[in-house]
């Protein structure tokens, strides 16, 4: 009877990488491994396909996972909350795919009783932070492999020699120059040229996007319709919010919006040079932030600015199942309570614009902010609340004055206010002392 060997679940693209995962770790760590597929909106030749592939290489068994329903509902619609840009540029593509590919990592290790789980990532990049911190916080007795982190196949040229010395197969050997990874709400490119960040980015990298110089001469207009913060309708047309992904993707792309060309800082200490396509995640976060301009309190608007950055920072680090993560989430779920209303885009020759916003909710008063008739201001009111808002700066200014202090503020109106009064041997700062020229110590 053959010995039962330890079973691991791996992610699997179907890629060189993960086609060589699978045979060495059987072959290195005598594992049998159950290949896990995951449909994220991807670009892809047939999933069957790739199941087949990762059977044909020796996997015990391989699922097939349509992730997409639950990508949109349980993940985007977040994202959109928070409108989540990382460095206020990037509506993190991969970050938002890797926990919930890492979910069903954990549920597949649990059915198959797997004592492991592995990934096909490189020991330089932010996946790998992201996938085992996933695992991590799901479920913290698996243990994690990283093939990739410890074989010594450096190259690609390494690697298609291994794979053919073990019977894994290949494919086309010619490789694109640049590493690439999309799902439902864009995607990313990077490597080759790329990593010359004075270089022009190729046209043949975007795929999601038209060239906008090859744009359509006419603006196109779109409607977005929201209940709780959640697109439902677009141009009138009710959508799951899936769909109206799927086709804002084809408008925004058509007309070349939705490029984004950035050097990064990397959670791993590296800056490098993205590029990105992302035409319905940024053409939504901009309606859904025009929409809460509309409708939420100045205060709550403003500190949920901030928050928006820590919860894309969370999520870019890996931290989708943190408890900082969830805090927030509790958060900005209750600022989209009453974000109900319609916006409306302009997309034009690589640009998106908002042209219209509207809302029942809306705290937009007219009668408040027009200087025209029917202006119900309260004008005389101005006086009080300026003295009021000024007193804590004016108690100072009259010390600081009063005191001779060196404040540059007041080093401007009278340039020996404190010196005169010889309360300060020397208040010039350093760098003006530094660029004094010599000539005027004689004339002193």
């Amino acid at each position: 009877m053959a010995e039962q060997r330890e079973k691991v679940v791996l992610a699997y693209s179907g890629g060189l990488d993960t086609s060589c995962c699978i045979k060495w770790l059987q072959d290195k760590k005598n594992l049998d491994v159950i290949a896990v597929v995951g449909d994220v909106g991807q670009e892809h030749d047939g999933l069957e396909k790739i199941k087949q592939k990762a059977l044909r290489v020796g996997a015990l068994d391989c699922l097939v996972v349509d992730m997409r329903q639950m990508f949109a509902q349980e993940y985007l619609t977040k994202a959109l909350a928070a409108n989540a840009m990382y460095e206020n540029k990037y509506p993190l593509v991969s970050a938002l795919s890797r926990p919930l590919i890492s979910k069903h990592l954990v549920d597949a290790a649990h059915k198959f009783g797997a004592k492991y789980v592995a990934h096909g990532c490189t020991g330089k990049g932010n996946d790998q932070v992201r996938f085992e911190s996933s695992i991590t916080m799901l479920d913290p007795s698996l243990e994690i492999l990283a093939p990739v982190r410890e074989w010594d196949l450096l190259t690609r040229p390494d690697e298609i020699e291994w794979a053919e010395k073990h019977g894994v197969e290949v494919g086309a050997t010619k490789d694109s120059p640049y590493s690439i990874d999309d799902n439902l709400w864009g995607r990313a490119i990077e490597c080759g040229v790329l990593e010359d960040p004075w270089a022009e980015p190729p046209t043949d990298i975007y795929t999601m996007t038209t060239d906008p110089t090859k744009a359509p001469d006419e603006p196109e207009y779109v409607e977005l319709t929201f209940a709780r913060g959640v697109p439902y309708a677009i141009n009138g047309n009710q959508k799951s919010y899936l769909g109206i992904i799927y086709e804002l993707n084809a408008i925004a792309g058509k007309h070349g919006y939705g490029r984004i060309d950035m050097v990064e800082n990397r959670l791993v200490g590296v800056k490098s040079r993205e590029c990105y396509e992302a035409p319905a995640a940024m053409a939504l976060i901009l309606a859904h932030k025009a929409l809460e301009d509309l409708v939420l309190e100045r205060e709550v608007l403003h500190n949920k600015l901030d928050l928006e950055q820590t919860w894309a920072r969370c999520v870019y680090n890996g931290q989708w199942f943190s408890p900082l993560k969830e805090a927030i989430d509790a958060f900005m779920a209750s600022t989209q309570r009453c974000l109900y209303g319609s916006v409306r885009l302009k997309f034009y020759k690589g640009s998106c614009t908002v042209v219209g916003r509207k809302s029942a909710y809306s705290l937009y008063d007219q009668s408040l902010a027009t200087y025209d008739k029917g202006d119900t201001f309260n004008r005389s009111a101005a006086e009080g609340f300026i003295q009021i808002q000024t007193l804590s700066t004016r108690t100072w200014a009259v010390n600081r004055r009063k005191e001779g202090a060196p404040a540059e503020l007041f080093d401007a109106q009278n340039q020996q206010g404190p010196l005169k009064r010889g309360r300060y041997e020397d208040v010039t700062p350093l760098w003006r002392q530094a660029e004094k020229p010599a000539a005027n110590k004689e004339t002193e």
